[in-house]
């Protein structure tokens, strides 16, 4: 089976995907790598450690072969709007 090798980008962070991990086809490694930006934006986003992950997926060469993005905006409302009725 093929190895794909994921790095990991939370803001200014950079995680280099050193072993790598097998996977049948490139369909499956696209999965793992979206599964795993979707969890880790879960944890870190709403904290405000960083605004966006990505997960660079790299093929057995090291050539990059897909990227995965998550990121999050906040808008807040100024000024705040207050409360009606009760």
């Amino acid at each position: 089976m093929p190895r794909f090798f994921f790095d990991i980008r939370e803001g200014a962070r950079f995680v280099k995907g050193e072993e790598g991990l097998e996977f049948p086809n490139l369909d499956s490694a696209e999965r793992e790598a979206a599964e795993s930006a979707a969890s880790i934006g879960r944890d870190l986003l709403p904290k405000g450690d960083a605004r966006e992950v990505t997960v660079e997926v790299s093929n057995e060469r090291r050539q990059r072969v897909l990227t995965v993005s998550v990121s999050m905006r906040l808008d807040r409302v100024h000024p705040y709007p207050a409360r009606h009725g009760g």
